[in-house]
């Protein structure tokens, strides 16, 4: 089941699900956060989680290298959370980069879970609202706990300063395997995972890992791989975060006009196109756990794109595969027309 929120957080289809209308205190979230020489801005997120209106987390930290201190500022954050009954755990990360940190974070984190063990993503440098929790676990309480189910959201874009606030790009279209395929919609920093999503996601991360094989970003792996498995994906139009764009950022926001001819630029320059190839590569040690028709349509998915022209537009269009704007949309079968899909 997916589904997608309306500005005031309400779900448009919860037929399935108990009501339920507020978050459980009792739920323990894990939070796993990437670092690499963060110093300058990680005390900021740090301090923001301490802040969380949901009292019952935990935090996992994989260093990827810590020339600049942030080891030493997250033990002393250790230190002032342990009296208040908040575990802070820190690992020493592949040094290969933000994808491979985030899966090699995700692998490991699956030794500190329980099955009761809710995971959230943070990255190093944002600074969270005090409801990010919060309003995730009010979400996604409401289905079923066996069905794998992701909650995101939409954020505040800042500047390094926090300055000069504007709200991410809406979604307006249904989120589904058939949109993952081609575009990601999930933003990293803002992932929400419940027990049979979170438990899915590490058993996932830990056969690529083992495999040697990494996806281009772990958001768009892990949107493909909870819809692939038939999960439900809430996209909340509430914003949960600051999230800075600095020099540092390796992946900026896609909300102005100038991000958005870039990042069609890369569709039709075949960039995407070498993203596409390495996602199947990615997902196929995992399509083990896709139900079979969206199995079947990864399958179906690959072949198209290396079809002759009729054939490639024929199987995608019987794929339904979409992006979520118009221009990007258009943009994509353009694309597909030059063989740069």
């Amino acid at each position: 089941m997916n589904t997608h929120l309306t500005p005031f957080g309400a779900a448009a289809d919860r037929s399935a699900a108990p009501d339920r209308t507020s978050a459980d205190a009792a739920v323990h979230v894990m939070i796993l956060m990437a670092v690499h020489e963060g110093a300058a801005t990680l005390e900021d997120q740090l301090e923001s989680l301490s802040t969380q209106r949901h009292p019952n987390w935990s935090l996992l930290v994989s260093v990827d290298g810590a020339k600049d201190g942030s080891d030493r500022i997250i033990d002393a954050f250790a230190a002032r959370m342990a009296p208040r009954g908040h575990t802070v755990r820190r690992i020493a990360g592949p040094q290969a980069g933000s994808a491979r940190n985030f899966m090699h974070l995700t692998a490991a984190a699956a030794q500190y879970m329980t099955d009761e063990t809710w995971l959230a993503f943070s990255d190093q440098d944002d600074v969270w609202l005090p409801e990010r929790i919060s309003n995730g676990l009010e979400t996604l309480l409401t289905g079923t706990a066996e069905t794998p189910a992701l909650h995101c959201s939409r954020t505040w874009i800042t500047d390094a300063q926090l300055g000069n606030r504007r709200l991410s790009v809406a979604r307006p279209r249904q989120p589904g395997f058939s949109n993952a395929l081609v575009q990601n919609i999930v933003a990293g920093n803002t992932i929400l995972l419940n027990p049979a999503g979170g438990q899915l996601i590490c058993a996932a991360a830990q056969e690529t890992t083992m495999a040697g094989s990494f996806p281009v970003a772990h958001d768009w792996w892990i949107y493909q791989i909870v819809t692939g498995c038939g999960g439900w994906i809430a996209h909340d139009d509430r914003p949960a975060l600051f999230y800075r764009q600095h020099d540092a950022n390796e992946v900026g926001a896609n909300d102005g006009m100038r991000a958005k001819l870039r990042r069609i630029g890369m569709i039709l320059d075949g960039t995407y196109r070498d993203w596409n190839r390495r996602n199947i590569q990615v997902l196929r040690i995992s399509a083990h756990r896709f139900r079979p028709e969206r199995r079947a349509m990864l399958e179906h998915f690959a072949a198209a794109l290396d079809a002759p022209l009729a054939r490639r537009l024929r199987g995608l269009s019987d794929l339904g595969v979409y992006r979520q704007g118009r221009l990007s949309d258009l943009a994509l079968w353009v694309a597909a027309i030059l063989g740069r899909l």
